[in-house]
């Protein structure tokens, strides 16, 4: 049976990149049953050193749902998806605006015979306005939102935090919370809704605190010169003897008292100078050198009781084996395969652990059969290049 809290809800998601399975991820993870569709010509490009089954492993977005292929070009195959949808609770598409309408699969084409099901639309710049037809990707979408001029050092090029902010937390994350709070207004109303998700409405919303900073002139256009954008030498990251580096976040006095102890520099900088940037540069060279005395991993056990917010900063590698994150549980094994848990924790509807992801087209005959197509149809569906 699957655990979860949102065990019992199902969910038809059309395969797209990025954001988009993120969120279906997100809510396979706790426990809706999330029937993935890809498209037949979408097949793995697959090292000559490598089985379609070994790259399939390490999907790991693609996670914890059955995958059938279903060719949407196709009527009878877009006929089998808003047969689907109208089985489903939630329907996600990931596709530039106005895709799905030309499919077939549309709101207005779905909805209507299903009044109960939360349609989640994920695009990059919204559905509509000057932007909308544009093609993006994470950074053009923080750039735009007022988001990347902040990330970065000083005298130095803005730099792109991975893909973590518009595509995953501004997208696929505000997507899964969209959805989920449609889901819940629908069990007073009985009735889903549209929930349209932008990663440059996501990417800007993240910034809201910081946008009422610079407002009230706590925070400063001028990058690398805050107190969390590296322009602080309490919250950055120093290089150790080993070449590897410390993160640093020892914003309260209590926590820069103790990293100053801990450095051994209680006689060189004073702690009432901590917010007067005019000694930032005084301090951080202080730190710097002291950081370069010993390897990350000593100066990680000499602060681990000291309280001072200093961490080491581990690869995905070191993460995935790191002790103390072992002890809590934040990674997991999948049929071989370690990766993050499930989060967050629930008391009453624990999450289980989640299955491999599937191969493209894995699951098409028992996934729709399971979904309520009669299994004497498939063998017509297939002849007609509906499915694959």
């Amino acid at each position: 049976m699957t655990a979860g809290p949102l065990a019992g809800i199902r969910v038809v998601e059309l395969g797209a990149l990025g954001p988009a399975p993120f969120c279906a991820m997100i809510l396979a993870d706790l426990g809706a049953d999330v029937l993935r569709i890809e498209r037949p010509d979408r097949m793995p490009i697959v090292p000559n050193d490598a089985s379609r089954a070994d790259m399939a492993r390490w999907d790991l977005l693609s996670r914890n749902r059955p995958c059938v292929t279903i060719n949407l070009k196709s009527a009878d195959g877009a006929a089998v998806v808003t047969d689907l949808a109208a089985r489903a609770d939630v329907f996600i598409e990931g596709f530039r605006p106005g895709v799905a309408e030309r499919l077939g699969v549309g709101p207005e084409q779905i909805c209507g015979q299903n009044d109960r099901l939360v349609y989640g639309r994920m695009t990059g710049w919204g559905r509509s306005g000057p932007l909308s037809d544009r093609p993006g990707h994470d950074i053009n979408y923080l750039a735009q939102a007022g988001v990347l001029a902040h990330i970065g050092r000083h005298d130095q090029a803005p730099t792109a935090p991975l893909n973590l902010v518009a595509d995953f937390g501004g997208g696929g994350m505000l997507l899964a919370m969209g959805i989920c709070a449609a889901l819940v207004e629908r069990a007073t109303s009985g009735r889903g809704q549209i929930v349209d998700a932008a990663m440059v409405d996501g990417a800007a919303l993240l910034m809201t605190p910081l946008f009422g900073a610079t407002a009230t002139g706590f925070w400063s256009d001028e990058r690398g010169t805050n107190l969390l954008d590296t322009g602080a030498p309490f919250y950055d990251c120093y290089e150790c003897s080993d070449g590897r580096f410390v993160a640093v976040g020892a914003i309260e006095p209590s926590f820069f008292e103790a990293l100053v102890s801990g450095l051994g520099l209680s006689d060189h900088v004073d702690l009432s100078e901590q917010h007067d940037p005019g000694h930032w540069p005084m301090i951080r060279r202080s730190f710097a050198d002291a950081f370069l005395a010993r390897s990350r991993d000593e100066w990680s056990a000499h602060f681990s009781e000291l309280g001072a917010c200093v961490s080491p900063v581990l690869t995905m590698s070191e993460a995935m084996i790191d002790d103390d994150l072992e002890e809590w549980g934040t990674f997991i094994d999948v049929d071989g395969a370690r990766q993050p848990a499930p989060a967050p924790r629930f008391s009453r509807t624990p999450t289980a652990i989640p299955r491999r992801p599937s191969l493209i087209g894995e699951n098409t005959d028992e996934a729709l059969i399971a979904w309520g197509v009669a299994e004497s149809d498939l063998v017509a569906l297939r002849a007609a290049g509906a499915i694959r």
